[in-house]
């Protein structure tokens, strides 16, 4: 190579810009070879701490927020990746819970930049965007050092970038069908690519799954002789009651129950991920004894997920939950009926172009008054009057409004909730959904409004 090193980079502006330079997350070329070369151009970073690796299809950041929180309270250092971001890049790589500084990700960046340009000329296609997040998070988590990683991967499971990781723990939440042009149009055909994650040897931690998602699972454990622990079997909450914040929980792990620990999250489904998260660690720190209900205690009551039924504003209130294909949406639309009693509630909705809009749409219908379409600024997303044609199919014309810009339709959607629901009786309140990218930037709204 006789090419002049790059300057390195001086602002995370710079790193931002040169890091979305590359391949999109969303253009695709199914192989593991780029990650492969770049990470030995690192010296293997990934080989130089225990791993938790997590996919499914929704659930995933949840339950690695859980799974870190568990670990740190047991005095170990954790690094986690996560995607997407919610409002910031560098939300993706924390270690022991905070997320990179913009001079930490600068530095991140600038220590692994030269080898990219190594992989790009040695191989048929550059690397894309998160190849190169993916190789900046191993080598941060190498650099700390970290004790465990918490690893969610970014699509599907066989040939995603955080692949070669070899896990202890595969954790694998509930499967439906997303992404569906990338991974299959059936549950089963995705599950069998994201079964790929599970390494000879590991233990795999299975939430609650269709039957024909279960036996792509089974048969893939099976083949490279992994020990699988199943959510209603091995493992799985007793009891769960909504409480002021979040829930109470009695849950039963693989070592042992615990009993009355508060989680701040609201929702049946963040109670699954919960036990789930606690199998996990369990499964990961081996041997008979329970992690304790002090610790489990200690770890649950310091979650936060942002984006997940997150209130982020009252008078009214504001809900923002990331919820992007119909089992996400369903799972919210019984959270919201289990732990609140909104009247009327109000959504306002942003998709992405690739998703299945009537099926969100359909499983929110029953539960929102009112929805205001519209869109987030990125060129991926469904325009709003595309989106309205089907939420009028779904909803019926009076009950759907179309507002392009999204700080204006959380204005309309924040005036309707607190005009209808101003007698004693009802509060209304507003729900922003249908993509992590409209719910980010819902929450930098919101957040610098307050």
């Amino acid at each position: 190579m006789n090419e002049p090193a790059a300057r390195p980079a001086e602002s995370y502006a710079e790193v931002e810009d040169a890091l979305l330079s590359r391949w999109p997350e969303t253009r695709l070329e199914p192989s593991l070879d780029r990650i492969l070369a770049f990470t030995e151009l690192l010296g293997d970073p990934q080989r130089s701490f225990r791993s938790i690796h997590l996919t499914g299809t929704n659930g995933k950041t949840s339950t690695s927020r859980m799974i870190d929180a568990l670990l740190r309270a047991l005095d170990l250092r954790t690094g986690r990746f996560t995607s997407p971001h919610v409002e910031k890049m560098s939300e993706r790589i924390s270690i022991d819970n905070e997320p990179l500084d913009d001079e930490a990700f600068v530095r991140a960046f600038n220590e692994i930049a030269p080898y990219t340009h190594l992989v790009d000329s040695a191989e048929a296609h550059p690397l894309s965007f998160f190849e190169t997040v993916v190789g900046m998070a191993y080598a941060a988590f190498a650099d700390a050092p970290v004790d465990v990683a918490v690893v969610e991967v970014g699509m599907g499971g066989s040939w995603d970038a955080t692949n070669v990781i070899d896990a202890d723990v595969a954790v694998l939440t509930p499967i439906a069908v997303d992404h569906a042009s990338f991974l299959g149009t059936t549950a089963a055909e995705i599950a069998r690519e994201k079964v790929g994650i599970i390494k000879p040897g590991a233990v795999v931690v299975v939430a609650q799954q269709s039957v024909e998602v279960a036996a792509v699972i089974l048969e893939r454990a099976s083949e490279v002789g992994a020990t699988i622990v199943r959510e209603g079997l091995e493992f799985g909450v007793i009891t769960r009651a909504p409480a002021i914040g979040g829930q109470m929980l009695d849950l039963q792990g693989l070592r042992g129950r615990y009993d009355e620990i508060f989680l701040p999250l609201y929702g049946a489904h963040q109670a699954q991920n919960a036990v789930a998260a606690l199998a996990a660690v369990e499964a990961f720190l081996g041997g008979e004894t329970p992690l304790g209900d002090d610790v489990v205690r200690a770890a649950f009551a310091e979650i936060t997920s942002p984006g997940r039924l997150e209130i982020v504003r009252r008078s009214p209130t504001i809900v923002l939950d990331a919820a992007h294909n119909p089992h996400g949406a369903e799972a919210v639309a019984t959270a919201l009926d289990d732990s609140f009693q909104f009247d009327p509630l109000i959504g306002v909705i942003g998709l992405m172009g690739d998703k299945d809009a009537e099926g969100l749409l359909s499983a929110l219908e029953p539960h929102l008054a009112h929805v205001v379409i519209t869109q987030n600024s990125t060129a991926r997303a469904m325009p709003a009057q595309d989106l309205a044609v089907t939420a009028r199919e779904v909803f019926g014309e009076d009950r759907v409004s179309v507002v392009t810009s999204l700080a204006d339709a959380i204005d309309e959607a924040a005036g309707r909730a607190e005009s209808a629901g101003s007698d004693a009786l009802s509060s209304g309140a507003v729900l922003v959904t249908g993509s992590v990218v409209t719910v980010g930037e819902a929450r930098s709204l919101l957040g610098g409004r307050k």
